[in-house]
């Protein structure tokens, strides 16, 4: 049996600016050579960069080596390039349509933009600005798309809510060149009220050949395929529900068996219990943790790369937390409360987005 002691830390926050962090160890007795795993901090400061200033609301982020790009509203989408300064901005104009990109996804020469209502267009734009292309649209009242990723270059997925009595569910085998809606024969039911949030792109998740998709609203479960979309199972899980408006808004794998997810009651933004979620086996099983602790309402979480799981990241209504013993305990290290999406670069600098904004965190 290993016993874990937690180092604390205490946080001084000053609205979005730089923060200082300072650990307080807890002990505990050591008896009969019990071995004894210290859980602390990687960082003890963060310093917050404002890397954009625009009138842009901000849901989608993907990370091309020294680039940044985001995918907003308006029909706007661009990048920012770390090493040279430079912004390039990008917009799509369809007919009169005010079209939103809430999703953003990326292979080795495409960033891959879809709006989210109807009609549903989902379109391939060449990493040098060159060409955009519509390679998929659908039309109809219930169409609405909530998330994309790619499990390598020539395949992706894109998930929505039910048109029928199942999800939507996009697939491309040949780079995002062509789309195909999968068939409700082959997927799960959906229950009433049971549907997605395009709250940050976060609820498709992928390691490997491995999928997981997270729903939310009156029915919150967990989606999983590990054959990249061809068979799905499907999980229950205990985070709040019930409501159109509650359940899981995003999700984050750290491995093969760690994930953990949040979301909450997004009418009830401060209510900090049944909002948090964790699973040791894969999604097979899900717990709640953290009840009655840190942050309430979660748009995104984030695992903090090589932390051997034991760091996250969430933005949303309450601010920006940080856990480093695996989500048992969260602190806030920044008031920001307009962040929707945060994604790492690497362990010490990450980018989160919002509304009007894009920041950079750099963790000392």
């Amino acid at each position: 049996m290993r016993k874990i002691v937690v180092t604390g830390i205490t946080l001084f926050c000053f609205s979005c600016g730089v923060k200082s962090v300072s650990e307080t160890p807890k002990t505990e007795e050591v008896k009969n050579n019990t071995a004894i795993e210290v859980v602390k901090p990687s960082f003890t400061s963060v310093t917050i960069d404002t890397l954009l200033q625009e009138k842009l609301s901000i849901r989608g982020l993907t990370i091309d080596g020294g680039k940044i790009w985001y995918a907003a509203n308006n029909g706007n989408y661009g990048n920012l390039d770390l090493k040279n300064g430079k912004h390039f901005v990008g917009n799509i104009v369809k007919d009169s349509l005010k079209l939103e990109f809430r999703s953003i996804a990326q292979a080795k020469d495409n960033i891959f933009v879809l709006s989210v209502a109807n009609p549903g267009l989902l379109y391939r734009i060449s990493k040098d600005g060159k060409e955009t292309q519509l390679v998929y649209q659908e039309k109809g009242e219930k169409v609405f798309y909530d998330s994309m990723q790619f499990w390598n270059d020539n395949e992706g997925l894109a998930v929505g809510d039910p048109t029928e009595g199942c999800f939507s569910l996009i697939i491309t085998r040949d780079g995002g060149q062509s789309w195909t809606k999968t068939s409700c024969e082959t997927l799960p039911k959906l229950a009433e009220g049971e549907a997605f949030f395009a709250a940050s792109n976060s609820n498709i998740i992928i390691k490997g050949t491995k999928t997981w998709i997270v729903s939310g609203g009156k029915k919150s479960r967990v989606f999983y395929s590990e054959d990249k979309g061809k068979s799905w199972s499907v999980t229950e899980t205990p985070i709040v529900q019930g409501s159109s408006m509650t359940g899981i808004f995003s999700a984050d794998f750290y491995d093969e068996s760690l994930g953990f997810a949040t979301g909450g009651d997004y009418e009830k933004p401060q209510q900090n219990f049944g909002n948090k979620i964790i699973t040791t086996d894969g999604g097979k099983s899900w717990n709640l943790i953290a009840e009655n602790e840190g942050f309430g309402y979660g748009s995104c979480v984030q695992f903090v790369p090589n932390s051997n799981g034991k760091e996250l990241i969430s933005v949303g209504a309450s601010g920006v937390y940080y856990s480093f013993d695996q989500g048992k305990s969260w602190a806030k290290i920044a008031d920001c409360k307009d962040l929707f999406t945060i994604r790492f670069i690497d362990n010490k600098t990450a980018i989160a987005a919002g509304n009007k904004k894009i920041l950079r965190f750099i963790f000392k």
